[in-house]
C-alpha cells in the first residue's frame, strides 16, 4: 500500500518488511533499541491550548503519559512543546525518552530546538544537558513502544516528483487506502541527503490572538536546515473523531539544527529512509473542549 502511493510522489520508492536497526547506534543514539512491543500513539493537549492565546498551565509529563497509555516504561518518540514552566521560554521539543519504569529511572534523551537569543538562529540542545525532568507542554503527538527490536515497515524514497511532504504521502496513501479505518503510524525517518523547511516557535508566546494560518506562519520563524536530520513522525490516516493532530514531525540533527518539519526543499536530490511501526491503540488524553483547525500544518 505504502509503496504504491510514495511511487506516485516520488521517483523512486521500496517498502519492505526488516529487522529493525539499533537506535543506540549512530546517527540515531536512542535509549532504545527498537520501537516493537505493544506500539501505541498518544495524542496529549492540542494546537488551541497554544493558540489564539497560550494556556500556559497545560504542563505534562511523559513518565506519567506511559502510564495513562498502559506502558510503564514505554519508549517514546514524537513531536511536541518544551515546559515553558521549567525553560523559561516557548520552544519546539523532540522528545525521545525511554520513561522510568519500577526497576529504572527514565533516560531522556531529547532534543530542544529554540531560537538562538545571539544571533536568531537555531539553537539545538540535549534536554538533559541543562534538565532533568520529563515535562513538556501544551502539546505533543507520541509514538511509544516497549523500545524492543523487532520487524518493521522499512521505506525508501528518492527524488520528490509530486508536491505532497514525505509524511503527508504515508498518510494519505493510508487513509485513501482504508477509508473510514483509522490507520496510526510512528517510528522515526532520516533525511539522508538535501534540504528541508523547518520551523520553531520563537521564545515569546504572541500577545495578540493568532487567529488564522496567516497569523500563525507570520508568527513562526521558518528556516532551511540541511540533511541529514533524523525525524520523529507520529501519522493517523483520519481523525476518528478525537480532534487529533493527524501528522506531526519533528527533528533533530548533529550539526546543530532541527525542529518541526515542513517539506523537503531540493525535491531532486532528497533521500528518506525510514522505520515504522503500526499502532494497535490510540490514546487522546486532555482533549480541548474548544477547538479550532488553524495552525495544524
Amino acid at each position: 500500500v505504502l509503496q504504491k502511493g510514495l511511487k506516485e510522489n516520488f521517483a523512486d520508492a521500496q517498502v519492505s518488511v526488516v529487522d529493525c536497526p539499533d537506535l543506540t547506534q549512530e546517527p540515531f543514539n536512542f535509549p532504545a533499541k527498537g520501537i516493537c512491543g505493544k506500539p501505541r500513539i498518544a495524542d496529549v493537549g492540542g494546537v488551541p491550548y497554544l493558540i489564539p492565546l497560550v494556556q500556559k498551565e497545560k504542563v505534562y509529563d511523559l513518565n506519567t503519559v506511559a502510564k495513562d497509555i498502559e506502558l510503564p516504561g514505554a519508549f517514546i518518540l514524537g513531536a511536541g512543546a518544551v515546559s515553558s514552566k521549567v525553560l523559561g521560554v516557548n520552544a519546539e521539543l523532540i522528545p525521545i525518552v525511554q520513561t522510568k519504569s519500577e526497576k529504572k529511572p527514565a533516560v531522556n534523551g531529547s532534543y530542544v530546538a529554540q531560537i538562538n537569543p545571539a544571533d536568531k538562529g537555531c539553537l539545538l540542545e540535549k534536554y538533559s544537558s541543562k534538565y532533568t525532568d520529563c515535562e513538556f507542554g501544551l502539546l505533543a503527538n507520541l509514538y511509544a513502544s516497549k523500545g524492543q527490536p523487532g520487524k518493521v515497515i522499512e521505506v525508501k524514497a528518492n527524488g520528490r516528483t509530486g508536491e505532497l511532504n514525505f509524511v503527508s504521502c504515508l498518510r494519505q496513501t493510508l487513509e485513501k487506502h482504508y477509508g473510514e479505518k483509522p490507520v496510526g503510524m510512528g517510528g522515526t525517518f532520516i533525511i539522508q541527503k538535501g534540504k528541508a523547511k523547518i520551523h520553531i516557535m520563537p521564545p515569546e508566546f504572541s500577545a495578540c490572538p493568532l487567529n488564522t494560518d496567516e497569523d500563525v506562519n507570520n508568527w513562526l520563524k521558518f528556516f532551511e536546515m540541511k540533511a541529514p536530520l533524523i525525524c520523529q513522525p507520529v501519522i493517523v490516516s483520519r481523525d476518528p473523531g478525537f480532534d487529533l493532530r493527524v501528522e506531526h514531525t519533528h527533528c533533530f540533527s548533529h550539526h546543530g539544527e532541527g525542529g518541526h518539519y515542513h517539506q523537503d526543499t531540493s525535491p531532486d536530490s532528497v533521500q528518506y529512509l525510514g522505520y515504522f511501526q503500526p499502532a494497535e491503540l490510540l490514546f487522546r488524553i486532555d482533549r480541548p473542549q474548544e477547538t479550532h483547525l488553524v495552525g495544524r500544518d
